[in-house]
């Protein structure tokens, strides 16, 4: 079990890693592109699009992979999940699609054609809405078909990456962005769409049972409708307190590095919640115990570097993916903020991963899933309610900062509530010897990093800012890594020096 899981463990990072790359290459093109107010159109364009992407899907994904797992070794039974599923989302794709045309139509403000045609962008986007019905990508998750979703990735967003460099150099380009930002999405339905059919027919060959998904799939589309109004919230409102969408832009800029950490720990969930699923249907309580265990484990190693290099090189991360040199400049082309955003939603990388942890591998296999949407429900009111008073009353000139405290505080506290409802099960997890490693070595990072933060510009001085922000992000990420891996192993910390028996142990059979 546990070498089947490292090795889906280890693509999906790989996966990932790559895609962080291409991440860091293109955003910082087109926030420099763009510019902070038409990335700020784009960013509040693409969540209004996000809200009826959640309706098109009505909670399916999530429901679906936890009831194909339960078949998934008896292919009548599981094409006959995926028919039945298919037909439900896409019902639910046009309904969604027909709401959102008479909102778009309805709404005057949606018609502003001040900086961008925000009614264009909308129905662009929402072509990934309408194309993601055909993905299917909750049956490759259920089959656990690591593999070919990495190559897949890889190849499409490599592409997109490339087309984006090439054809959008300024803020009129704003169009073909969201084209080539969509393609992905076309091309991955595609490609699973032929690749599918060596696993599931769609020939009908049993009867279709709608209502037995009624009761669960309404729960659980409440649940991701919440989810999404949580995640977007901060975004929504700043669009509105900032008619101008220049804040959006910084806090876009701001919330890259920390959309980043989330999703690779997001994505690692594709390897968990299939596994966790399927011990918890066949009652195996001590693997299902021990891989909540190894998964909080992995969240621990990525995030707690993750948040102390994030708050140290802050100013420098976000001057680079912005193109503004002095962040501290009000006049130097915006997103002056960013950083300070960055700072303030460090600890997100950790509330947010392990809650979606605790939802995904504890909750979700369980049935449990009512608590998760009480403690968004909750959230989503408390989230607006600070968004609102910090960003346009006690932050005015700085609403992005006040959109982020307000974000991180509300995380935090459902955070919390998760904890204390799963304790039995994620207490093991959560607090344990191992984790204490991990924050002593998370310590030494934080202070090899400081120091490389203060000496690098005094040996480049010389150097113009951009240079010198690379070198400084370079020396802090290479050495800190070392120092912190090296610390691990002489604690002995339980991943790292998983790795190096595993090694041990082909060695001496070899």
């Amino acid at each position: 079990m546990k070498d089947n899981v490292r090795v889906n463990v280890i693509v999906n990072l790989i996966r990932t890693f790559v895609l962080t790359i291409l991440s860091f290459v293109t955003f910082p093109w087109v926030c420099r592109a763009l510019e902070d107010t038409v990335l700020g159109s784009y960013s509040w364009a693409l969540t209004f699009v996000s809200y009826f992407l959640i309706l098109a899907k009505i909670g399916i994904p999530n429901f679906a992979v936890r009831e194909c797992v339960k078949v998934r070794d008896d292919k009548e039974k599981l094409s006959n999940k995926v028919q039945v599923l298919f037909i439900l989302q896409g019902i639910a794709t046009i309904g969604s699609f027909v709401i959102m045309s008479i909102i778009v139509f309805a709404v005057p403000d949606l018609h502003s054609k001040n900086i961008t045609d925000m009614s264009a962008l909308i129905f662009i986007l929402s072509l990934n809405f309408l194309t993601g019905a055909f993905s299917f990508e909750w049956v490759f998750i259920a089959l656990e078909k690591q593999f070919y979703m990495a190559v897949r990735s890889i190849v499409t967003l490599t592409i997109s990456a490339m087309l984006i460099i090439i054809f959008v150099t300024n803020p009129s380009d704003v169009y073909i962005y969201a084209f080539i930002s969509i393609s992905v999405t076309i091309t991955t339905s595609i490609a699973n769409c032929i690749y599918i059919t060596r696993f599931i027919s769609f020939r009908k060959t049993m009867p279709y049972d709608f209502k037995q998904y009624a009761k669960p799939l309404a729960v659980l589309f409440t649940l991701t409708l919440t989810l999404s109004l949580y995640n977007q919230t901060d975004t929504f409102i700043l669009g509105f307190i900032d008619k101008s969408k220049a804040a959006v832009g910084a806090y876009s800029v701001g919330i890259k590095g920390i959309d980043i950490i989330i999703g690779v720990l997001s994505n690692l969930g594709t390897v968990f919640i299939p596994r966790s699923a399927y011990y918890y249907s066949k009652e195996d309580k001590r693997f299902f115990k021990n891989l909540t265990k190894y998964s909080a484990n992995i969240c621990f190693f990525i995030v707690i570097p993750a948040i102390v290099t994030m708050i140290i090189l802050a100013k420098p991360i976000c001057s680079l993916i912005s193109g503004n040199s002095d962040l501290t400049n009000n006049i130097d082309g915006g997103y002056n903020d960013s950083y300070l955003v960055l700072i303030a939603l460090a600890m997100m990388m950790l509330t947010y991963s392990l809650g979606e942890i605790i939802y995904g591998q504890v909750l979700l296999p369980m049935k449990q899933e009512k608590y998760y949407l009480y403690a968004l429900l909750v959230g989503v009111v408390i989230n607006a309610f600070f968004s609102v008073l910090l960003g346009k009353f006690v932050f005015k000139d700085h609403p992005a900062i006040g959109v982020a405290i307000g974000t991180v505080t509300t995380d935090i506290a459902i955070f919390i509530f998760l904890a204390i409802k799963t304790w039995k099960w994620v207490k093991h997890a959560l607090f344990n010897k191992n984790t204490l490693k991990l924050l002593l070595g998370g310590v030494l990072l934080a202070l090899s990093s400081l120091l490389f933060y203060f000496v690098t510009p005094m040996i480049f001085k010389s150097l113009g800012a951009e240079w010198l922000y690379l070198i400084e992000i370079a020396l802090v990420v290479v050495f800190g890594a070392i120092i912190y891996i090296i610390s691990l192993l002489i604690m002995k910390e339980d991943l790292v020096y998983s790795f190096v028996r595993h090694r041990k142990g082909i060695s001496n059979e070899a």
